[in-house]
């Protein structure tokens, strides 16, 4: 298995794996959509994804948005998506994909890494806690959306 950080010259590497996260979550399939968002995200350098191949087809992937921090005047990251192909689970592929954002980040400059998962989803959070990952006090803050 390679992992490698892949640019606008090969975004079409993570577009079924990104159409299939988008279904885990429920979204409609929409290869169109994801081929557009991940062009769109790596074309205005709004993003960091690593492609996990196993031979030279795309088995998993990752992507990192920026955090920037005015108070501690750092750049961070946020994990927003992980995504393994089903017959490829079980292989250790995440945890290799986490490792490589991480020390990404941390090559970077960054002081942390941060994630969300569901509160159902245990199999990923043991695999985050697996890796160094330390679950907050959700009582210390709350989160607001507002829908424009």
């Amino acid at each position: 298995m390679e992992i490698k950080q892949i640019d606008i010259a090969n975004y079409q590497l993570v577009t079924r794996l990104f159409d299939q996260y988008r279904v885990f979550y429920k979204q409609a399939s929409d290869i169109v959509l994801a081929e557009t968002y991940i062009k769109n995200r790596l074309e205005n350098n709004e993003s960091v994804i690593f492609v996990a191949l196993a031979g030279d087809k795309p088995v998993g992937f990752t992507q990192l948005y920026p955090l920037l921090s005015s108070v501690k005047a750092t750049k961070n990251w946020l994990l927003n998506d992980l995504f393994v192909d089903s017959d490829h689970r079980k292989r250790g592929i995440g945890e290799v994909l986490l490792k490589t954002a991480a020390n990404f980040a941390k090559s970077h400059g960054a002081t942390f890494v941060q994630l969300e998962t569901a509160s159902d989803n245990y199999t990923a959070q043991r695999l985050y806690e697996a890796v160094g990952f330390v679950k907050l006090d959700a009582k210390i803050s709350f989160n607001y959306r507002k829908a424009i």
